[in-house]
Formats: C-alpha cells, sequence, structure tokens
C-alpha cells in the first residue's frame, strides 16, 4: 500500500530523515513513534504531499486517497453537520447534480452511484461520528464559528473521518480530545477498513488499535508488528543484547591487538601476529546504542505535612455568571496525599472545578476550607501562550529565585532539564515539550502541598510520558489529573472523581467500568433513539386501524432478524468482557512472568485477542441496531 523509498530531508543543518524507508501493506493501522522533534510531523506531511522530499520518493497504488487534518480549525456560518457531510465532494456534486439533470441515464448512473457511495446512509455516519468526538444533536446544528479552535479542530477530525480516506494520516489527534473522545477515537481505530499511520504518544492507542510500531530514530525507520508494549520489550532486549555483543567484540580486538603488539616483531610468532591483523581489519564494529537522556522532572516534597484534610467543600457551588453555576452542591474533602483522577466530558466542568481549587474562581455559596499555609501548583496547557515570548527558562526562574547567585539558578535549570543549551533560548523557540517542561518547573517551584495538572502530557512523548509518572509517583503532596491518557490515570490516581450533570462525586470503579458507563450510555441513547422513532401515530378508523395493525405486524417479522442480531452481538460483548476478567484474574497471578514467561505471553495474546474481538462486537452492535433504527423508522 505505502512504500516510503530511502527519504532524506534536512531542516537547516540537522538532518530529520536521513535514507528512511519502510513498506506498509494495504489495510495495515501503524504506529509512528519516535522522541520530540526527531521528523515524525515531517514524515507525515512527506507522504500527505505537503513537503517534498530531498531525496527519495513515497509510493502509493494509482487512485489511492490520502488524507490528513489541516492545521488551520474551520471557520464559518456553516452547521456542523453540513459542514462535515461537504468534505465528501463527490456525494455534494451528485446530489446537486441530481436535482437538475434531465437526461434519464444520466440520472440512473447518478443514483447508482449514490447507492454504491452508501450516500443515503452519509447523514447518520456523520452525526454518528460527530457524536463520537463529542458533539450532541444540538451542537452539530450549530454554526462553527460558535465553537473555539479546539472544538472546530474536532470538527476537522470528524470531516477527515468521514470521507474515509485509503491512507488516513493522524498527527497526535487524541490531543484535540477528552478522554471520552480518546476512548471512542481508539476504538474507531481499531475497525477502520483501511490503512492508518498515526503519530501518537497515547500508549492505550498504540497498544489496542495499531499492528505495528514504525520508530524513527535517528533519520531511520524500523518496523516492528504488534503493539507498542511488544515494540518496548524487544527494543531493549535488542539494546541489551547490543551491548553485549559490543563489549565481547570490545574485548576480543583489545586481546587481538595485544597479541599483535606483543609478538609482531618475533619471527616464530610474525604469521599469526599477521592472520590477527587481518581478523582487526574484517572486524566490523558494532555501533553503541546513543539512547538520549530524558531528564527527569522534579516535584519538591512539600517542607511541611499539613494534617487532614488538605482542603474541603461543603455545598459549595462555582461558575461564572451570577445565578448560573456550572458546578454545585458539591460536599467533597481532598487528604494531603490523595492522588485524583478527573472524568467528564469537555465542557462539564473539569476546567472550573481546578479553578475552584486554586482559588481562580470563587464559590458562588458554601464553604471552601483550606490550610492557610497550603500551596497549590497549577499546570494547564493555555499557560503556553501565557510565556512572555522575550524570555527564557533562566529569566523565569531567576524570577523565583531573585536571592540566588547565578550559578545557583543554572544548577537548578540544569536538573529541570534545562542546561546551558536552552536555559537561555527565548520562549517562543522552545519545543511544545520543552515550554510544558518549563511549566511544569513553574507549578513545582516551592514545593507545593497540591499539583493541579490539566492536560499535562500533550506535548510530552513517551518516555516523557514515563518520567512525569515516575516524578508524579515519587512526589508526596496531593495530584489532581484532568488527563485523556488513560495510562497516565492508571498508573498515578487511586480514586476517581466523576464531573458529569452539574456536579463532582466519587466514581466507585476503575477505567476498565468508566468505559463500560460510557458504551451503556451510548447504547442508552440509541435504544431510546429507536423507541422515538418507531412510535406509532394514533388513528381513529377502525379498518385505518386494522390495516396498520397487519402493516405493523409485516414490519414486526421483516425487522425480528435485525433485533436478534443486535441482541446477539450484546450477548457476544457479555461472553467477552467475562472471558478478559478471567484472563486479567489469570495474569495477575504472582511470579506468573518470571516462573512461566511462555504462559504469560500466551495469556497477554489471548487478552488481545479478546479485546479486539469485544470491539469488533461493539461495533456489531451498534451497526445492527443502527440498522434496527432505520428500519423502525421506515415502518
Amino acid at each position: 500500500m505505502l512504500h516510503i523509498n530511502d527519504i532524506t530531508w534536512r531542516f537547516g543543518a540537522r538532518t530529520l530523515l536521513d535514507g528512511a524507508s519502510a513498506a506498509i501493506p494495504a489495510g495495515h493501522k501503524v504506529g509512528l513513534v519516535g522522541r520530540n522533534g526527531c521528523g515524525k510531523s515531517t514524515l507525515l506531511k512527506i507522504i500527505a504531499g505537503e513537503l517534498e522530499p530531498e531525496g527519495g520518493a513515497i509510493s502509493l497504488p494509482k487512485g489511492a486517497r490520502k488524507g490528513m487534518v489541516r492545521q488551520e480549525a474551520p471557520e464559518g456560518k456553516t452547521a456542523l453537520i453540513d459542514w462535515v457531510l461537504a468534505q465528501d465532494t463527490e456525494r455534494a456534486q451528485l446530489l446537486e447534480e441530481a436535482d437538475t439533470a434531465t437526461d434519464g441515464h444520466r440520472i440512473g448512473n447518478i443514483h447508482t452511484r449514490l447507492q454504491d457511495i452508501g450516500a443515503h446512509s452519509a447523514p447518520a455516519r456523520a452525526a454518528s461520528i460527530l457524536a463520537g468526538l463529542g458533539f450532541d444533536n444540538a451542537a452539530q446544528q450549530r454554526p462553527l464559528s460558535e465553537f473555539s479552535g479546539g472544538w472546530r479542530m474536532r470538527v476537522a477530525l470528524a470531516a477527515l473521518l468521514f470521507t474515509e480516506p485509503d491512507l488516513l494520516l493522524l498527527d497526535e489527534p487524541t490531543n484535540y480530545l477528552d478522554l471520552e473522545g480518546t476512548l471512542w477515537i481508539t476504538a474507531y481505530l481499531r475497525s477502520y477498513p483501511r490503512s492508518v499511520v498515526v503519530v501518537s504518544h497515547d500508549r492505550d492507542l498504540l497498544n489496542t488499535s495499531v499492528q505495528g510500531i514504525l520508530h524513527l530514530d535517528n533519520g531511520r525507520l524500523d518496523y516492528t508488528p504488534g503493539t507498542y508494549d511488544r515494540f518496548e520489550t524487544l527494543r531493549r532486549e535488542k539494546q541489551a543484547l547490543q551491548l553485549s555483543l559490543k563489549k565481547k567484540q570490545d574485548d576480543a580486538r583489545r586481546h587481538m591487538e595485544a597479541y599483535v603488539n606483543r609478538f609482531r616483531a618475533q619471527a616464530n610468532k610474525a604469521r599469526q601476529a599477521q592472520s590477527r591483523l587481518k581478523a582487526l581489519a574484517r572486524l566490523q564494529p558494532i555501533a553503541a546504542i546513543v539512547d538520549e537522556h530524558v531528564a527527569p522532572f522534579v516535584f519538591e516534597a512539600p517542607a511541611k505535612a499539613m494534617a487532614p484534610p488538605l482542603l474541603r467543600l461543603e455545598e459549595v457551588s462555582v461558575g461564572y455568571e451570577a445565578g448560573k453555576p456550572v458546578l454545585s452542591g458539591l460536599d467533597l474533602r481532598i487528604d494531603p496525599q490523595d492522588r485524583i483522577g478527573l472524568l467528564g466530558a469537555n465542557g462539564n466542568g473539569k476546567s472550573t472545578f481546578a479553578k475552584l481549587l486554586t482559588g481562580k474562581l470563587a464559590p458562588m455559596s458554601g464553604r471552601k476550607k483550606i490550610h492557610k499555609k497550603a500551596r497549590i501548583g497549577y499546570f494547564a496547557q493555555h499557560q503556553m501562550d501565557e510565556l512572555a515570548d522575550a524570555e527564557t527558562p533562566y529569566d523565569h526562574i531567576r524570577e523565583l529565585m531573585p536571592e540566588a547567585t547565578e550559578a545557583q539558578v543554572r544548577s537548578r535549570l540544569g536538573g529541570l532539564g534545562f542546561g546551558i543549551d536552552k536555559a537561555d533560548t527565548k520562549t517562543d523557540h522552545l519545543s511544545g515539550g520543552e515550554k510544558a517542561r518549563l511549566l511544569f518547573a513553574l507549578a513545582g517551584f516551592g514545593a507545593p502541598h497540591m499539583l493541579i495538572l490539566d492536560e499535562p502530557t500533550n506535548h510530552l512523548d513517551v518516555d516523557s510520558r514515563e518520567a512525569l509518572i515516575r516524578a508524579l509517583n515519587e512526589y508526596e503532596g496531593a495530584v489532581i489529573l484532568i488527563s485523556h491518557d488513560r495510562h497516565l490515570i492508571e498508573t498515578c490516581a487511586d480514586q476517581l472523581w466523576l464531573v458529569d450533570g452539574g456536579s463532582v462525586k466519587r466514581f466507585d470503579g476503575d477505567m476498565d467500568d468508566y468505559r463500560k458507563l460510557l458504551l451503556d450510555a451510548r447504547r442508552g441513547r440509541a435504544k431510546r433513539s429507536v423507541e422515538k422513532k418507531g412510535a406509532a401515530k394514533p388513528v381513529n378508523d377502525a379498518q385505518a386501524k386494522q390495516a396498520l395493525r397487519q402493516q405493523k405486524a409485516k414490519a414486526r417479522a421483516a425487522i425480528a432478524p435485525l433485533r436478534q442480531k443486535a441482541r446477539t452481538a450484546e450477548k457476544e460483548i457479555t461472553r467477552l468482557e467475562r472471558e478478559i476478567a478471567r484472563l486479567d484474574n489469570d495474569l495477575a497471578a504472582p511470579d506468573l512472568f518470571t516462573k512461566t514467561p511462555e504462559k504469560a505471553a500466551d495469556l497477554g495474546r489471548a487478552r488481545a485477542r479478546a479485546v479486539i474481538a469485544v470491539n469488533k462486537a461493539e461495533e456489531a452492535w451498534m451497526k445492527a441496531m443502527e440498522d434496527y433504527e432505520q428500519a423502525k423508522a421506515a415502518q
């Protein structure tokens, strides 16, 4: 399907792609990974045809359609659903021509083609994609101009998914999304019927939605089939083996050189010495592993422990406009070492809740109690835009350390990952990951008692995310996490709170339970839609009633198989979820991976197959429900 042939690309004096080559079969889904700044986005743009490589070429089958989200958010007064539908230009042109065509033969061809491309089911499919990305029916009818840039980028993503290109190119798609949208697109990509190349640092997506990992490192590409966890395991094993082989080769080289130096002047040993010289010449050096160092994140422990609770809310309401609270009835407490993950769709009030905790918003009613000396560190993505472009990391840290010497400030910067080359770089020249690192340093400065992190991983690569996880787990204060990164929440949060329905409540369950809750909600909405559309209008005439009853009987007989298909899929989902639970229980057995690694590998593969199967069953259920709904509506 996709052939990347010896691609070269330079940015200034730096070579990002150096003879990069790879082949991706048709229908394959691949995760493109690598450190921040290594050239992943550049490679995507070359594949999309937005950039021309200095050397090499991209090869695709003739007529293959490729698609990538544009960097500019769509604008205008067009309703979301209409804008998404309009992106299928062939459908739009055919529908327009169908209204004006007069030639009978052409009209027949138009309607045949509309049938072939599923034109009449397109509105339902577009609405389903928009709903998955967080737009309900009412929002889909609103114009683009009423939404922020981030939400309009979701619309652009929806349009790309709707057009179903043969090669789907995605660059960090979850950065636009909340956790609900991330869970949806992870499932969507699993069932996408064509080829996908996705740049992502979302470990959950890379473990469940792709069939292989394409690793960009030092300008070269290397493909590993399977999940990201498998890629990481094999990469570490390969590194360990390569280091071991290099050590053995270096030892052999030193031994040969010592022999030659000792005996080359002795006549009786000269032939052996010459032989070893030839062997040395043939000995190809094994490259040392160059594994870029990831600077650690540092969050100092609070200087003085606080007695619990650190913060308490009693019947608090909060919002931005008098008399219109966003959240109300908040009765919660946060203790000094709590680790809380905030769940809930975008727009439900997670960021409002964070601002209440930080003091950026005062309660409209109720009481908020917090220790007078408690310090709170706050990180949010929007703060990147608030960093002064002309200032450097040194300037920011110097402001917080006015009495320190320059050496002390630079020592502090070095510990935060800003060496001499980056400490004096103006903020507007820093990468997204470097800006995020600076914001983490500012949020954690002064040993706060609580850290509130709002989408902290958006600009971090996988290794940097792991470094952040380590730092948060070592930090001794309270942590509030708002994130679409399931891996981050599962590894750092020990309790979950749900922001929904204008309030914040403790969620009794884990991330799998939350995923099931979202799926159940989708099922409930679909069933209610079916019931609403299938309601019959009352008639008074007895004969008409009889005819209607007969018509209904025939319709029920016709749609019974569809209803049965949905029920069968639902039963299969339940069975597979039980199977996954059983496998999880087996995988949790002590010493399984050390004593019986082959059994552990088999169980892991069985679980991966079950996860894929349950998602296919969910898609089958949704398809059956859509068919059932359409059949009911047509009665």
